[in-house]
């Protein structure tokens, strides 16, 4: 009996090692095939575009926040936007009232504005850059012929 509970777990055991070696050569193909597209170019690049973008978004933010919104509030009367809400009372007599701040919610329009206005002007700009390359190779082309 002894003999054929250790044949059994040879068995077991060399299936299990089959697996094993299947699942090794399967995680080798995803970790090499995860390298390759961590190592492309495009993906480095977006990385960095999130890294800028972030950045990005904290300088709008100050300027935002804490020059163009006091200056707009100037003009409008010296109002404070961050402090512009609509209190609703509970009427169920349990709780806080409810606060909707719709200050900020003009604030963070505002910064979507510039920052949409920003990217407009960079992507502009490089289509004008890009005009102007393929112009010069038509130019190029046509000396050439």
């Amino acid at each position: 009996m002894a003999e054929a509970k250790k044949s059994v777990d040879k068995t077991k055991t060399e299936k299990a090692k089959e697996v094993l070696a299947k699942t090794r050569e399967k995680s080798g193909g995803f970790r090499k095939e995860f390298i390759e597209f961590i190592n492309r170019g495009s993906v480095v690049d977006l990385a960095v575009g999130v890294a800028v973008g972030g950045a990005f978004t904290a300088i709008v933010n100050s300027l935002v926040n804490d020059i163009i919104m006091p200056i707009v509030g100037l003009i409008a009367g010296g109002v404070n936007f961050t402090g512009l809400v609509i209190r609703i009372p509970n009427f169920f007599g349990t709780g806080d009232e409810a606060v909707i701040s719709y200050g900020n919610f003009l604030q963070n329009v505002l910064q979507f504005l510039i920052i949409a206005w920003v990217i407009f002007l960079v992507i502009k700009a490089m289509n004008r850059l890009n005009r102007r390359k393929e112009a010069r190779e038509a130019k190029k082309a046509e000396k050439a012929a």
